[in-house]
């Protein structure tokens, strides 16, 4: 991912996600803090610091890259941006860094990912249970899936 594309998808994730400093339970009861760093069952962290948030973060995204890298078959080359476009790679790495490994459970949004067929992922992903829970996000992601913009 070229340095430009890296600055909005976190300046995404930082609208997605917002940034706290303080650990919080997420709707699903988890604990989280910074920018949505999931912490777990247990608050292993209190409270942490800008810097650390930020590094945080940073960690999360080469992790996202990571999994988008084995989901996509395009990607296997670890340049996912050439092959998929800009925003399709961000729109990506930002479901793979809201739902980590879970991502793999979109079966049929992955098999139409890695045909280059984005209206059917576009569906696809909009056919979910993360789609209602995430609302606005999953509507920006689709229309990144769908139009690479």
């Amino acid at each position: 991912m070229n340095e430009s594309n890296l600055i909005l998808l976190r300046k995404e994730l930082a609208r997605d996600e917002g940034v706290r400093y303080e650990a919080y339970q997420d709707t699903l009861g988890l604990w989280t803090i910074g920018y949505g760093h999931l912490l777990g069952l247990k608050k292993r962290l209190t409270e942490i610091t800008f810097s650390e948030a930020e590094a945080l973060l940073d960690s999360d995204i080469k992790q996202a890259q990571q999994i988008v890298r084995h989901l996509v078959q395009q990607a296997t080359s670890g340049d996912t941006g050439k092959m998929l476009g800009a925003s399709r790679e961000r729109a990506l790495i930002n479901m793979a860094f809201n739902l980590g490994p879970g991502l793999t459970h979109f079966k049929k949004f992955l098999a139409a990912v890695n045909v280059n067929d984005w209206a059917t992922a576009a569906v696809e992903m909009m056919q979910s249970k993360w789609a209602v829970q995430v609302g606005d996000r999953a509507k920006r992601l689709r229309d990144m899936i769908l139009t690479d913009d």
